[in-house]
């Protein structure tokens, strides 16, 4: 099997021609019916392969083809596109022949005969019998004559088990039976009762036991089961028909009912329900009343189910969460940064570069590749909705980024933008922007997200703005979960917002208290993403994180070099800047001393001075007062050091002399202007250069003597308590 081409989009597999049906012409009437029963029930044949995948989102992942845990590689379950698949590790994929041949390492072209024969076997398929064969009949064993019998389809109503009941001297025994494997056991991932029917309707009723489930269907009502009712197990049954669905769990009238009901109340959303609720039984009916019972009595069910519903509200016992050892949701952008069904809020200040970083992200992510140490679950499909750059100017915007084209041809189909929209995300507007989701994602995103949340705020019929409690509330509950809702219940919402200006030690102490708008947002979303730059003049930025569902993270110190996104090293960068922060320490010593700022410019215009020229120059100037007031100043800020002395004036083009024991005065970083004048290519400006002064004494504090300096790059400050 040849691996793909990096730049060719892996979904476009299915457009090929069927090549393992062109190669083995000679076979056409056995591939038929290996491919139909795979395809029939492949998630599960799926799960037998590979143990340790998984189902996200209508696909099946696993880490590589030899079933490692891991999420690279990817497998369609339904549609057209069923059994293809694709590693983006590596690049391989193909048709699900494709997949067997990789995990047995055959050809799938050269080996098909033994490919195919190996799966017939895997798949018990029995040779071709004559026409006057019966089909063997399910096994009955000690129990006798089955009392009653239920068949779970598929979609297109083909059978994939039976389950049959048998009413013994100790009362009800139940066993299933499994097509594909012809055996009396359980399907490994058992599928909903009535699928055909319930797949055709909005809402559908979960009951306990298949008996009540057709009861409800006598009278039109779409209803299900899952294979064994309450006592199911919820991770080996495919909830995925539910999805964007009203559930309604009608319960038995007992302990056990409710129990049920319980834990799918708990489970049901993570799989896309629409909204799951439980049905209040009527007061006065028997233990056990159950649904067949209603329809039995003549119930009006149809009113029951209208009006006398509860909310969903999932309690659990201390117990029941300490045994639950079922597998955590996966991740959709690890660690914990967002999970399924999650709202984040990514915040930053006006040209912080919130949207060139989001860009970046989003691709990564689309590709399926980490950023910034975030690990995506998968390529995710990721629809980014903003309101702020039209489409001219954000076409140059991806354009020029430096991604390259192998991710962008990954990343190209799954991450959708919009130009600049002016819509509003009142009622009208959710449900058109879903519309535009879902045309672009039939099956749903990942990720939805909206930038800024400013440009499209709907606070509801009261008119708050973004900064009302009530109003943010009602914008958060009735726009943005109603559009995730609407078009998958699974998928994590990004909101972009704006930040505040706080002081320096509130930022330190909590940088989410920058978010602009209502306190109510704060406590709303699952993650919060901020983009600070600390220092204005430098191009870092911290990037803080603030995670509800998993243990804080540090923030991450980045910068865009060429054009990407980068990782600094904390470390590493304050010892880079060490130079750039000493710079700032001598300037905010020379704004606090106005004698020290003064040197500083005066230098710049090519003027310096000695103790004696300055007192006399700046007598009674810049409210420094009388000669003798200054020069005792001078005295105080050479002795602490914050005055050095130079005495090779030629070298920097100053032709007066110094007639003093000291020399001219100078300070930290000080620049005189000289040298040759610099021309600006484009302007054509002149600018005079400068150069760097520096100390060759200094004042000895204890004899006040001119000594001279060791390093004249290193400045020492002596104030009360250094040596």
């Amino acid at each position: 099997m040849q691996a793909s081409s990096p730049t060719s989009p892996w979904f476009d597999f299915n457009s090929a021609n069927d090549q393992t049906e062109a190669v083995h012409t000679d076979q056409p009437d056995r591939k038929a019916p290996v491919k139909a029963q795979l395809l029939g029930s492949l998630e599960g044949y799926l799960f037998q392969l590979f143990p340790a995948g998984s189902k996200r989102h209508g696909r099946f992942v696993v880490g590589d083809t030899s079933g490692s845990k891991g999420q690279s590689l990817s497998v369609d379950l339904t549609g057209s596109k069923a059994g293809m698949w694709h590693d983006f590790a590596t690049g391989e994929g193909g048709d699900v022949f494709d997949l067997f041949a990789s995990v047995w390492g055959l050809n799938s072209h050269h080996d098909f005969g033994e490919l195919l024969q190996r799966l017939e076997d895997w798949l018990g398929i029995a040779p071709e019998r004559s026409s006057d064969t019966k089909p063997a009949a399910p096994i009955v064993d000690e129990l006798g004559a089955y009392s009653a019998k239920w068949d779970y389809l598929d979609a297109d109503g083909q059978l994939l088990a039976c389950v049959y009941r048998y009413d013994t001297e100790a009362g009800k025994e139940f066993r299933p039976w499994d097509v594909q494997s012809r055996k009396m056991k359980a399907p490994d991932i058992r599928p909903l009762y009535n699928l055909p029917e319930i797949l055709q309707s909005g809402r559908v009723v979960l009951v306990e036991g298949e008996k009540c489930a057709d009861a409800l269907a006598s009278i039109g009502i779409a209803a299900t089961t899952a294979m064994f009712g309450a006592k199911a197990p919820l991770d080996k049954t495919d909830w995925s028909p539910l999805k964007g669905k009203q559930v309604i769990i009608w319960p038995d009238n007992d302990e056990a009912g409710y129990a049920y009901a319980q834990k799918l109340l708990a489970a049901l959303p993570r799989f896309g329900a629409a909204s799951v609720t439980v049905l209040s039984i009527p007061s006065g009916k028997p233990e056990k009343w159950d649904a067949a019972d209603a329809v039995a009595e003549g119930f009006d069910v149809p009113t029951l189910l209208e009006g006398d519903v509860r909310p969903a509200i999932p309690s659990f016992a201390l117990e029941e969460l300490i045994a639950d050892t079922s597998p955590m949701p996966a991740d959709l952008v690890a660690p914990r940064v967002m999970t399924p069904g999650s709202i984040l809020v990514f915040g930053g200040a006006p040209k912080v570069g919130k949207s060139d970083f989001l860009l970046s992200w989003f691709i990564h992510l689309a590709a399926g590749e980490e950023f910034l140490g975030m690990s995506p679950s998968g390529a995710l499909k990721i629809f980014y909705f903003q309101a702020e750059v039209q489409y001219h100017y954000l076409r140059e915007r991806v354009q020029t980024l430096a991604v390259s084209s192998e991710l962008r041809a990954r990343a190209g189909r799954n991450l959708i933008l919009t130009p600049q929209l002016r819509l509003l995300l009142n009622s009208e507007g959710v449900e058109q922007l879903a519309r535009a989701i879902l045309s672009r994602f039939p099956d749903g995103p990942d990720i939805i997200a909206i930038d800024p949340i400013r440009n499209v705020f709907d606070g509801g019929s009261d008119g708050g703005g973004e900064n009302d409690n009530a109003a943010m509330m009602f914008f958060l509950t009735e726009r943005v979960e109603r559009l995730a809702k609407m078009v998958n219940p699974d998928a994590a919402v990004i909101l972009v917002h704006h930040t505040r200006k706080l002081p320096k030690k509130q930022l330190e102490e909590d940088p989410f208290q920058a978010l602009s708008g209502a306190s109510a947002m704060r406590g709303f979303y699952s993650s919060g993403l901020l983009l600070f730059r600390p220092d204005e003049s430098r191009t870092e930025r911290n990037l803080y994180f603030e995670l509800r569902n998993g243990p804080a993270l540090p923030y991450k110190l980045v910068d865009k070099l060429d054009g990407r996104w980068m990782e600094l090293d904390k470390n590493s960068e304050r010892l880079v800047n060490q130079d750039y922060g000493e710079k700032l320490d001598a300037e905010r010593r020379r704004k606090h001393d106005v004698i020290l700022q003064i040197l500083f410019e005066e230098a710049k215009s090519g003027r310096v001075y000695t103790m004696n020229q300055f007192c006399q120059a700046f007598e009674n100037s810049a409210g420094l007062g009388g000669e003798t007031t200054i020069r005792r100043r001078l005295d105080v800020l050479s002795t602490k050091g914050y005055i050095k002395f130079f005495r090779d004036a030629e070298q920097y083009g100053i032709a007066q002399s110094a007639r003093t024991k000291y020399g001219f005065m100078c300070v930290e970083d000080m620049r005189i202007a000289g040298g040759d004048d610099v021309v600006d290519p484009e302007t054509g400006e002149v600018t005079s250069s400068v150069i760097p002064v520096l100390p060759s004494h200094y004042k000895c504090r204890s004899t006040a003597a001119a000594l001279p300096v060791e390093d004249p790059l290193v400045w020492l400050y002596y104030e009360e308590g250094n040596p």
